[in-house]
């Protein structure tokens, strides 16, 4: 082959996607067996994984109870769910069985005594009415799967990148394995069905979809090959799109109501739409039969329940659905250095900073 025909070939090398240079070239029979031996650690049901485990849950449960974000994230960070996780996917696509029964019992192990533990708590505590950290988890949906695939696919690259562990707790956050199963035992403690299978569903899709991720990560980066097990992984992750697929449409026709809900009292109720009534912020309770629709509103004028069973009429009539209106009432007093101004004065108008 003459020299001319060999140039092209070297001046294409040079632009190799800069992509590949991120995973190594080829994996050296000591790098494999280091990785099979940090996978096989990190899949052990040991007393630290058992400790975590029980923490996490805790701290998890308190923060659900108790509807606070700080709390349920630094359950998050101590869930150790995520490292049997990886051990599972390797011991699949390597046909390893030792490492991949190893990983499943890890999982289903710190599962069972997830739900235990929740479940009692929530048996215990009894709360008769739970907050926005708990519905949240409630209804999963392809966004929840996308977040799934991206943190487990992270999750995999640190493991077989140097000098970046410290992504795990960032991974750890976005996936949040240990909530959702929390969720599941406080609501079966309660008897609330509907919530405690959302949960549950929320939990298969981290687990498929950071398992699946973690697979694509090995194979790409030349630790393994592919076989049936990817397969399987990716036939059920696909199964989780006609759940999800159909909550992320109910989620979107939500939102679309809600933003009609708002233009419609707005612009077409007197009670509403009148200069002295302020629409501050609109939530919907899309879980309650029927639907519960809390405004917030500022006013100097009294809110009459007629005026909300008119207004809630209209809404139902012109939304196609019935639903529930519940006024959450901000009244406005005008307080000047001589005393409180009667509400039939009008108000001064607000000027702007010059």
């Amino acid at each position: 082959m003459s020299s001319d025909a060999v140039e092209p070939t070297q001046s294409m090398q040079r632009f190799i996607p800069p992509i590949q240079k991120i995973f190594p070239k080829a994996v050296s029979e000591e790098q494999f067996k280091q990785l099979h031996q940090e996978l096989w650690i990190d899949a052990s049901w040991s007393t630290n994984y058992v400790a975590l485990t029980i923490s996490s849950c805790m701290i998890a449960t308190f923060g659900l109870i108790s509807n606070s974000t700080a709390v349920i994230i630094g359950a998050m960070i101590v869930a150790p769910l995520m490292l049997p996780l990886r051990g599972l996917a390797f011991g699949a696509l390597e046909g390893d069985l030792k490492l991949f029964r190893k990983g499943l019992g890890a999982i289903a192990g710190a599962t069972v005594m997830a739900l235990v533990l929740s479940w009692l708590t929530g048996h215990i505590v009894r709360i008769p009415e739970y907050g926005s950290e708990v519905l949240s988890r409630t209804q999963p949906n392809l966004v929840d799967l996308g977040i799934a695939v991206t943190a487990g696919g992270i999750g995999g690259f640190a493991k077989i990148r140097e000098r970046i562990s410290d992504a795990l707790a960032g991974t750890a956050i976005a996936v949040a394995l240990m909530p959702p199963l929390c969720v599941v035992g406080l609501a079966l403690s309660q008897g609330i069905w509907s919530f405690s299978l959302g949960a549950f569903l929320l939990y298969l899709t981290n687990l498929l979809g950071i398992t699946l991720a973690c697979m694509v990560v090995f194979i790409t980066a030349g630790y393994t090959k592919m076989n049936r097990a990817l397969g399987w992984t990716m036939g059920l992750t696909a199964l989780l799109f006609v759940p999800l697929g159909a909550s992320f449409l109910q989620l979107v026709r939500q939102e679309r109501l809600q933003a009609t809900i708002n233009n419609t009292l707005v612009r077409r109720t007197v009670t509403i739409g009148q200069p002295e009534v302020e629409l501050l912020r609109t939530k919907v309770n899309w879980t309650a039969k029927p639907p519960i629709a809390y405004l917030t509103v500022q006013t100097d004028q009294e809110i009459t329940p007629k005026q909300v069973r008119l207004v809630q009429e209209f809404i139902s009539r012109e939304m196609n659905q019935l639903f529930k209106l519940v006024f959450l009432v901000s009244e406005v007093k005008q307080v000047t250095a001589e005393g409180e101004i009667p509400t039939d004065v009008p108000a001064p108008p607000i000027l702007d900073n010059p």
